[in-house]
């Protein structure tokens, strides 16, 4: 199953309900939005900075967790970017594979 990568920053609206419920409550809320997608949580991590989340995990496909993603950025309070995780085989395969390219100018 595909890997995702979520990295989100919370308005300070968010951040007040995050300081209402706690950490763990949110931690088991994404646990509960990956499952019901048909994936898993594997890691979820706050952080200093411009990123206040890491959530990363398993999702059935690409449009899962475009789906995901549209649904928590329209709400407006958290504003996420997705990225696709590959595994070292995966990068192996894609350097074998043959592709017609020629370079600008080439």
């Amino acid at each position: 199953m595909p890997k995702f990568l979520f990295s989100a920053r919370y308005t300070p609206e968010a951040v007040r309900g995050l300081m209402h419920e706690g950490g763990s409550a949110r931690q088991k809320t994404i646990e509960r939005l990956f499952a019901s997608c048909g994936g898993r949580l594997e890691g979820f991590y706050f952080a200093y900075g411009p990123t206040d989340v890491y959530a990363f995990g398993e999702l059935p496909d690409n449009e899962t967790a475009t789906a995901i993603a549209l649904t928590i950025n329209g709400d407006g309070r958290t504003a996420v970017q997705t990225t696709v995780l590959l595994a070292p085989e995966d990068v192996d395969a894609a350097a074998r594979a043959a592709i017609d390219y020629a370079p600008p100018g080439g």
